[in-house]
């Protein structure tokens, strides 16, 4: 498991073990002056919005006359309700970031472009992204649980895990995937050849990876004002306590899962400022 790490990257990856069954990979925000930086989170995840919601078309368009149009469609897109609490839309917003800064990833499709009405949800996974090599093409299909309790995160990812493994939703999906693809994408060939119903999906596991992003409410995190050395033991010690039970979990067999940990001080901040941000957006 590769993660690309950058000395200035908002989140940073305070444990990264390759060898853990399955791998892990934890990320925090840190701290300035003494606050747990949620705001620069929310920043970060606003400016992804492009993208993460629009199609590679609207990407390759992207210019000065029409850059803040596009960034509000994107906004109006991620959602238009005041019901945000439960909405998936904010986590699969991080879960992208998290995939293309720290994994080298592209993604092959933005599911929220069709959706069928402002206010619904899209089912399947929550990222398809690939990574791209010379000679081959992984797919990665992502899962996020953004909860504020990392048992209820665990528990219902599992559940998920289980159904989405499956050969009947996994052929669904995958024709999902080849309908939406944007011929403008660069990799649209390669990707639809991966997904071709004739291939056996025996061949196509071998090129998944499935990234779980789970968030929760961490009393380590909550507790510290600076990273020192004795934040950073206790919050390895908890990640790998959560990681633990994760793997613990009857998970299926046939997937290439990696375990991706955000621990927070918070969850509620950062759902209330990124929804006054969004539809602060939408006005333009």
């Amino acid at each position: 498991m590769d993660i690309v790490l950058s000395p200035h990257s908002l989140l940073g990856c305070v444990l990264c073990d390759s060898t853990a069954s399955p791998p892990l990979a934890g990320f925090h925000v840190g701290y300035e002056s003494g606050v747990w930086r949620y705001t620069d989170l929310v920043k970060a995840l606003i400016r992804a919005l492009p993208d993460f919601a629009l199609t590679a078309s609207e990407k390759a368009a992207l210019d000065h006359d029409n850059a803040l149009r596009l960034l509000a469609e994107a906004a109006r897109t991620v959602y238009q309700t005041e019901k945000y609490g439960k909405r998936g839309e904010f986590g699969e917003l991080l879960l992208h970031v998290v995939l293309t800064r720290h994994f080298d990833t592209v993604p092959a499709i933005s599911k929220l472009y069709y959706k069928d009405g402002p206010n619904e949800t899209v089912k399947g996974f929550d990222a398809v992204h690939v990574v791209v090599t010379e000679d081959d093409l992984e797919l990665w299909l992502g899962e996020v649980k953004f909860y504020s309790s990392i048992g209820s995160a665990i528990n219902a990812v599992v559940k998920e895990l289980e159904a989405h493994a499956q050969r009947a939703y996994l052929r669904n999906e995958f024709h999902f995937v080849r309908n939406k693809i944007d011929p403008a994408w660069p990799h649209e060939d390669r990707l639809k050849a991966l997904l071709d119903p004739e291939v056996s999906l025996d061949q196509v596991f071998d090129r998944i990876r499935v990234p779980v992003l789970l968030t929760y409410e961490s009393p380590t995190v909550a507790g510290a004002s600076a990273v020192s050395e004795e934040f950073s033991r206790a919050l390895e010690e908890e990640l790998r306590g959560h990681h633990a039970t994760f793997s613990g979990k009857a998970l299926p067999e046939q997937l290439s899962i990696i375990l991706i940990l955000i621990p927070l001080a918070e969850k509620k901040p950062i759902l209330d400022l990124l929804h006054q941000r969004l539809f602060e957006l939408q006005e333009f």
